[in-house]
């Protein structure tokens, strides 16, 4: 008896959706293979790869985990597990009356996403086809027949993403035309009460905001609006290089200034001085922090934003871009109860990035975690931040010693910049704790030298200093329009050096994704160099910069250069960006590298 009503509950778990496609040979089969079995099948794994997986607890989980296989390789072993197609879902292609007919917390929720409508039949993608619950409540809430695919899990959050922040739409021309008819003339240049009442107009709000939300959609780091003899620039900084995004008429202007000073908290009033403010806005449903610098050119106040947006930098190390040998002895590094890490590099090169990833990985139940930071850039609930105000005296130093008596384990400071600051933190690090801190030079090995100039004695940073990691941000290949390509005579001699193969250099053609330049997003490049005992008594004996880098050179290590090139070998940059980036002091590590060789 309970066997028959068991029997029939499983016939009606069963009659609330069947995957249009699948056969009947393959639903039966489909109940005794699972998605790692369709890998094997599909030639992703190999019958030992196969086999070993097998053993595992979760075996999907340990193929990602050692890179056997991707989360496309999975989601397409799914569809091919219940006879259905898989996709590539874009926020381009999702029709938005198709989208709408869910909420969006339960398209997250539920991880079901509508794309289209085709011929009265709704499109859904999921990335757990098994979810029978999930597409059922689906039917319920839309009424309509389905068509089940399947796409990536990351799929789905993009197209969340870009619908959040598709909300607040912008008609660009009708606010610009708006705008148009504000205008501040020559008699009322001093008049700031009309200023401040004209950046409080619907049409000027309405731009700011359009720039403010633009900026975040387009991931830009910052906005540049600069004052010319004859309009008004706007230009953003994507991926480390500036575009411009549009010329407006110079009469706007001083209205757009203003509204951003009353945003900021800033004197509207005091147009011969620089000032610095802060916004805090929300976009898409999250919060993003905005630092806004005004200075003051021959054609007006010239405005930088600088958008800091924590979605984009509280990051795991894994999605750095580190290699697994550098990224596991940088986490044992991070790991350690005292000594110094510096994290070098020139101004946004990713340290800020790196030493939040690091501060990500520890435990902040168990450790006190402190920072001294200018500005502090984004706030982490499990750290204790400390925000530098040189107006009132509160420097690196001061804060650096009121934290000593904080019962701290592990400090961050934004920057060393003074022989001050650089003593302390050599004081915490020998009487035990971590300290966390950047550098502003072009390598690793020149960061010794850089230490000893600033007036710290060799014997004590031989001691202290545990590692250095220097880095850079190279742009990474569009996706979209990658392709094999021949490399430039100029170039040649470093291809060949470097062991790079003619089939493996790609680049971007440039398309509409990545605004023609050939390159979408970033990755990091790093050099890793750990004091152990021979360094440490090299430092003793001679610290000049050409043999701390002839050391770390005969010690093996990577050097930016090298990490660069296994990047150009994996297809994700150019060999250019690489050279672009990796100049040292006038002569490039690559022109080095060369140099060696031959």
């Amino acid at each position: 008896m309970i066997d028959d009503i068991q029997d029939a509950e499983i016939r009606g778990l069963s009659d609330l959706y069947f995957p249009e496609e699948a056969s009947e040979s393959h639903s039966s089969a489909a109940g005794t293979r699972d998605a790692v079995d369709i890998l094997l099948e599909m030639g992703k794994l190999t019958p030992e790869q196969h086999a070993h997986l097998r053993s595992s607890t979760n075996p999907v989980g340990a193929g990602l985990e050692a890179g056997l296989v991707n989360t496309d390789d999975v989601s397409e072993a799914k569809a091919n597990l219940h006879g259905l197609e898989f996709r590539h879902i874009e926020p381009a292609n999702v029709e938005k009356e198709a989208f709408q007919k869910l909420d969006i917390d339960f398209v997250k929720s539920a991880g079901v996403c509508p794309v289209a409508i085709e011929e009265g039949v709704l499109v859904v993608a999921t990335n757990d086809p098994a979810n029978i619950f999930a597409i059922e409540e689906v039917k319920r809430q839309t009424q309509m027949e389905l068509q089940v695919v399947v796409c990536g899990q990351e799929d789905i959050e993009t197209v969340c993403a870009a619908f959040e922040e598709g909300k607040n739409d912008y008609c660009l021309d009708d606010i610009i035309s708006d705008i148009a008819d504000v205008e501040v003339v020559e008699e009322q240049k001093d008049n700031f009460e009309d200023l401040e009442k004209m950046a409080g107009q619907s049409p000027v709000i309405k731009f700011v905001n359009y720039l403010i939300s633009n900026a975040v959609r387009e991931g830009a780091s910052d906005i540049h609006i600069e004052p010319k003899e004859k309009f008004m620039r706007i230009r953003h900084r994507i991926d480390g290089v500036l575009f411009e995004i549009m010329q407006s008429p110079l009469k706007m202007h001083p209205a757009i200034v203003s509204r951003i000073k009353v945003m900021s908290n800033l004197d509207i009033s005091e147009r011969r001085l620089p000032q610095d403010g802060k916004i805090t806005v929300i976009v898409g449903g999250r919060g993003i922090d905005l630092r806004v610098s005004t200075l003051p050119t021959n054609h007006g106040e010239k405005v930088v934003i600088r958008v800091l947006d924590s979605k984009s930098i509280i990051r795991g190390l894994e999605q750095l871009g580190m290699e697994a040998k550098i990224m596991t002895t940088f986490s044992k590094q991070i790991s350690l109860p005292h000594g110094i890490l510096l994290v070098t590099g020139p101004t946004g090169s990713g340290k800020s990035t790196t030493l939040y990833s690091a501060l990500c990985q520890m435990d902040g139940n168990q450790l006190n975690l402190s920072t001294v930071e200018d500005p502090v850039e984004y706030e982490l609930d499990f750290c204790n931040q400390v925000q530098v105000n040189e107006k009132i005296g509160l420097n690196f130093a001061l804060a650096l010693r009121s934290l000593l008596r904080q019962d701290p384990d592990v400090i961050m400071i934004g920057e060393i910049r003074d022989n001050e600051t650089a003593r302390i933190a050599v004081q915490a690090a020998l009487t035990g704790h971590l300290v966390l801190s950047t550098l502003h030079t072009n390598d690793a090995a020149s960061s010794i030298t850089r230490l000893v100039n600033i007036g710290i004695d060799a014997y004590l940073i031989a001691a202290s200093l545990n590692a250095v990691l220097a880095q850079r941000l190279v742009r990474k290949i569009c996706p979209k329009c990658k392709e094999v390509y021949k490399v430039p005579e100029n170039i040649h001699k470093y291809v060949k050096n470097a062991g790079v193969r003619p089939d493996e250099l790609f680049h971007g053609t440039g398309c509409d994704c990545c605004r023609g330049s050939g390159y979408a997003g970033r990755v990091g490049i790093y050099e890793l160099l750990v004091v152990d005992e021979k360094f440490r008594d090299m430092i003793n004996k001679d610290s000049s910069v050409n043999n701390m880098r002839r050391a770390f050179h005969k010690s093996g290590q990577q050097s930016l250069f090298d990490d660069g090139i296994k990047k150009v070998k994996q297809g994700l940059t150019t060999i250019e960006e690489v050279l672009r980036v990796t100049e040292v002091y006038g002569k490039s590590e690559e022109e080095e590298f060369v140099e060696n060789i031959e």
